[in-house]
């Protein structure tokens, strides 16, 4: 499980946090008894959420620091010992390298933006032609039983464009998830979205998509990810992707700051009662591992607090 820092050791409320909070891993008290009407997990949340780990890919490929193979191959298998079973390791840019990655993959992702100007800057070419190229990723991805995620960037504003309207968020994640993409990740690109303008577009991408099929991804540019996430759980979302240590950016965003970190996002599952199936304290620890190959601080206020860094 690793070591608990010793500033933590001698914490006697440090370490009811962490008991608490399942960091250390200790066998969970048989809960007391309930009360009529009384529940643990707070109502109109879901009882479990999926926790897609974005940090090898999106978070480390945005990262000014090149990364040796071996460390990212590390981070993977310490990310996954920590019980995440749902990782992004990779990017390619050309539906001609689906069969190169099909031995090895189990999923892959294909990228669009609801703002045609950022999804010209980020893949260089129209929302419409990135709909076509695709539907051949798809296709290819079909034939070979590798389900395909959907990405739709800049779901809460532009940083070319602006605010989006949140009828063009529904009308690409509609056309994803019609061309056969299993699930649609809504990605606040540059962190400027509020629980407000988050409930707007999903209201609007909810008439098109059932609630199942979707994906929250928020940056936290403006401090509003971890806000954000819960209005999109309490309207029913169970899926959210973060980044270890906070990672990442956009370089097509200027201003824009990593990733929500995996640790805030599950110290707050956690106080919410809500399962994920996740160790924190091993997340913590491969934050750190990798920070430190980075040489940079983490961007996780829990780690941070934590670690007393």
């Amino acid at each position: 499980m690793g070591t608990v820092p010793s500033a933590l050791k001698h914490c006697l409320s440090y370490q009811h946090l962490l008991k608490e909070q399942l960091w250390i891993g200790e066998p969970a008290a048989p809960p007391p008894a309930l009360h009529p009407g009384q529940e643990f997990q707070i109502s109109g949340l879901p009882d479990y959420v999926k926790i897609v780990e974005v940090g090898p890919r999106d978070g480390l490929q945005n990262e000014k620091v090149t990364v040796a193979t071996d460390i990212k191959i590390e981070l993977i298998n310490r990310l996954s010992k920590a019980g995440l079973s749902v990782i992004e390791a990779t990017s390619f840019v050309s539906s001609k390298w689906v069969p190169q990655i099909a031995a090895g993959a189990t999923e892959v992702s294909v990228f669009g933006a609801a703002s045609e100007s950022f999804n010209k800057m980020n893949i260089n070419c129209s929302i419409g032609e990135s709909i076509e190229k695709f539907e051949e990723v798809t296709k290819a991805a079909r034939n070979m039983n590798i389900p395909v995620r959907g990405y739709v960037s800049c779901a809460l504003g532009c940083p070319y464009e602006g605010n989006i309207i949140p009828a063009k968020v529904a009308e690409v994640s509609k056309q994803l998830y019609s061309m056969g993409c299993y699930e649609i990740s809504l990605g606040d690109t540059i962190g400027v979205g509020t629980p407000g303008s988050m409930k707007k577009m999903l209201e609007a991408v909810m008439k098109e998509i059932p609630v199942s099929a979707l994906a929250v991804h928020c940056h936290d540019t403006y401090g509003q990810a971890l806000a954000n996430i819960l209005t999109a759980l309490q309207m029913g979302v169970g899926v959210v992707d973060s980044a270890v240590a906070g990672l990442g950016g956009c370089p097509y965003a200027k201003g824009a700051t990593g990733n929500v970190a995996t640790e805030d996002v599950l110290y707050m599952l956690n106080g919410l009662g809500i399962n994920t199936g996740v160790n924190l304290y091993k997340v913590m620890e491969a934050g750190n591992f990798i920070c430190t190959a980075l040489n940079k601080k983490t961007n996780s206020k829990v780690a941070q607090a934590s670690f007393n860094v």
